[in-house]
């Protein structure tokens, strides 16, 4: 069911991300750092995605992720935050799809500008106990993919964890069911897609593959479904 407003947010929120990350994506992709690689690892460089084909997948990724949002969150307090994170997303998840990088000088602004975006969300609306859970969801979020980095740091890169509290706050806005199903249904997508990459004999058990972009979608899935699961869960 669409929220208030829906078809108003929606087409707010493909005409604000769409150009958004159409031209912030390649002006980050050739302006932001090189990371210190360990040696006998490499990378594309970033400089080198800062083309049209980065320019239109970013600009494709933000307007559809954004036109989603606003037909799910509608009226929301938060949706702005939401726009922020989908523009930042669609960027950060072009990258580690073609570096296996998550860029930290993109990820750790990102915090602060949703984090403002949601305190005046807050402040318009009052919902305090929202932002409360945001925060606690953004520590809780950090924390659980510390500890899998920690235990498995091939697995789960310290990128996605950085991602992992940002996706919590914005999650955790929204409600404990739409964090527990976000951040969850980053394994789902990721386990599905790699089983059928495997099983098509594209990818072998071996291949890294970039987790970012399966947790960004996971996270946009779960705004749709986590209020709902929530509540079968609870009856």
């Amino acid at each position: 069911m669409p929220a208030d407003n829906a078809l108003l947010a929606a087409g707010v929120g493909v005409v604000l991300c769409g150009p958004a990350a159409f031209f912030l994506g390649p002006w980050l992709m050739r302006t932001i750092p090189e990371p210190e690689l360990e040696e006998g690892d490499s990378k594309v460089l970033y400089a080198d995605l800062a083309g049209p084909r980065a320019a239109y997948w970013c600009g494709g990724l933000a307007g559809v992720s954004g036109g989603l949002l606003g037909w799910a969150l509608g009226t929301n307090a938060g949706l702005a935050a939401w726009l922020l994170l989908a523009v930042a997303g669609a960027v950060l998840g072009y990258i580690d799809a073609r570096t296996r990088f998550l860029p930290s000088v993109i990820i750790w602004p990102t915090y602060g500008v949703v984090a403002l975006a949601l305190v005046i969300a807050a402040l318009a609306s009052g919902e305090w106990g929202s932002l409360r859970r945001a925060a606690i969801a953004g520590v809780i979020g950090f924390g659980v993919f510390w500890v899998l980095w920690y235990v498995f740091p091939v697995g789960v890169g310290f990128g996605d964890v950085r991602l992992s509290g940002l996706l919590g706050i914005a999650l955790g806005w929204l409600g404990w069911g739409e964090f527990a199903s976000g951040l969850y249904g980053g394994f789902l997508f990721g386990a599905v897609v790699g089983i059928v990459l495997i099983v098509a004999r594209v990818k072998t058990r071996k291949d890294m593959v970039p987790f970012g972009p399966y947790m960004l979608l996971g996270a946009l899935a779960g705004v749709f479904v986590g209020d709902s699961l929530a509540r079968l869960y609870t009856g």
